[in-house]
């Protein structure tokens, strides 16, 4: 019997060990995204910043999009390509421009991707479920300022999602 059991190691230990095929993902609700979208809205207005928000999921496609009266159309698109820097990196948008700047000219070439500060990663359980991209204030630390605010707001359904 005691001879068997090596050879039965080797059996069990041969198989090639693999990985799921079907994994489970967060993914950020609508409210969710909206409350964030507001909140960093708000947050800009207290200040007295006019500006764009764009929440992103975490395939970088907008959930939802706020512009204030007075800011251009313009804005929109830097603010989605805040958050696009974003989920292409998985840290602050202005982290990753401070980390890369070798080749930030290469990367803010890249479709939907813009190294300037004011996008911040959305995180649930350890998990990267999106962005948000805030636009128009003056000066990006102003901007990643509000988005800050906003995921405070929300912190704690983050922390709790399971």
């Amino acid at each position: 019997m005691n001879r068997f059991i090596p050879m039965l190691l080797g059996i069990v230990l041969s198989f090639p060990i693999q990985a799921a095929d079907v994994l489970n993902a967060k993914v950020m609700t609508l409210d969710l995204a909206r409350d964030i979208a507001n909140h960093t809205l708000e947050a800009c207005r207290k200040q007295g910043y006019q500006t764009a928000v764009v929440v992103v999921d975490r395939a970088g496609d907008p959930q939802v999009v706020l512009r204030d009266v007075y800011v251009s159309r313009h804005a929109i698109e830097i603010a989605t390509r805040k958050a696009g820097a974003v989920i292409l990196s998985g840290i602050s948008s202005g982290e990753f421009r401070k980390n890369r700047p070798d080749m930030r000219a290469e990367l803010n070439e890249i479709p939907g991707v813009f190294l300037l500060q004011g996008g911040l990663p959305i995180r649930a359980g350890g998990s990267l479920i999106g962005a948000v991209g805030v636009s128009g204030a003056p000066g990006g630390e102003k901007d990643e300022a509000c988005a800050a605010a906003a995921i405070k707001a929300v912190q704690e359904r983050l922390d709790f999602a399971e």
